[in-house]
């Protein structure tokens, strides 16, 4: 991704130090910082608390995670030390699909392309969550079609949903869109069918987690309610991934587990003061409790399309793609 101008790969590594470096994104938009994780557990704990988020992303640091657990383990039961450092990793988002993916830079390069044919010269475009660079290696999937259109000269602007609770949207959509001069508008979650309801919105592209073998797409939540307004509207949906993200051993999205997280991500908001000073507050009820599912199944039949770095698919044509691995 661009910042100031300079590129920064989302996750990295120093073979030197076996470490593995990260963008810290819970700081985005507010500060841009470089963290240095130095052990596999460390590694770990940063892919829990949303360091590094996305599912590319997660991948890419999960990968380097088991790097350094591999130079950490010791001869004497190197290979159980491994097989545990592997279940440590694959627990922290377990609804994440591409974990140990290696080649998804080069991939959303190619969903860039192919999503750029979808996009008319003139478009508004509605995203949710965050699929750009900072939800992957490089580049990043749904945002990288959008990237690739401004870039061959077409006119696009973006609807960001705020994407509630952690405002990945707001926070770090926009905050790409802006580093990359992309005409974009923050909107709240709710108001996505009033603006499709007005004629406003041409399309949608959105990421994914995990995707099942029958093209059930398990993405943020309130990916669903996005799909099913834009299915009111005859507007085209479509799902920006990989094909690592395709789990061709899970039939359908019933399978998919469900990440759930703290309910303080409801409760409590974290911001900055006009002295850049961030804070944590209280914004819900005091007393009350909430439910935090991460992410929601949108059913195929609620998907246009699915751009990959294989081409584009339809939901019935997945067999197809299938074929191509």
């Amino acid at each position: 991704m661009k910042y100031k101008n300079i590129n920064y790969q989302t996750v990295d590594f120093s073979p030197e130090t076996n470490t593995v470096l990260l963008i810290e994104q819970n700081l985005l938009p507010f500060e841009f910082k470089i963290v240095e994780s130095k052990t596999c557990e460390e590694t770990c704990l940063h892919i829990e608390k949303m360091t590094v988020r996305g599912a590319g992303a997660i991948g890419g640091a999960a990968a380097l995670a088991m790097a350094q657990a591999a130079v950490e383990a010791t001869p004497v039961n190197y290979l159980a030390s491994i097989a545990t450092a592997k279940k440590r990793i694959e627990s922290t988002r377990p609804t994440a699909q591409n974990y140990f993916c290696n080649a998804d830079a080069e991939a959303c390069k190619q969903i860039g392309l192919f999503g750029n044919e979808l996009i008319p010269e003139k478009a508004n475009i509605e995203t949710h969550c965050n699929a750009g660079s900072l939800a992957f290696v490089d580049n990043g999937s749904a945002l990288a079609p959008i990237f690739e259109a401004a870039k061959t000269g077409k006119k696009v602007f973006v609807f960001v949903d705020e994407t509630a609770p952690r405002n990945q949207g707001a926070r770090l959509t926009a905050f790409e869109l802006l580093h990359a001069e992309i005409d974009h508008a923050i909107i709240p979650d709710n108001a996505g069918a009033f603006f499709m309801w007005k004629g406003e919105v041409d399309l949608m592209i959105t990421g994914a987690d995990r995707i099942a073998a029958n093209g059930d797409t398990a993405n943020k939540i309130g990916t669903f309610e996005k799909a099913i307004a834009a299915k009111a509207f005859n507007i085209p949906f479509y799902i920006a991934a990989p094909s690592s993200t395709f789990d061709f051993n899970c039939p359908n999205g019933k399978q998919i587990p469900i990440e759930y997280r703290t309910e303080n991500e409801v409760l409590y908001k974290q911001g900055m003061d006009s002295n850049g000073i961030s804070h944590q507050i209280l914004v819900a009820n005091p007393g009350s409790k909430a439910l935090n599912p991460a992410f929601d199944v949108t059913p195929a039949e609620y998907i246009t399309a699915f751009i990959t770095e294989k081409g584009i698919f339809k939901p019935n044509d997945l067999q197809q793609l299938q074929n191509l691995l």
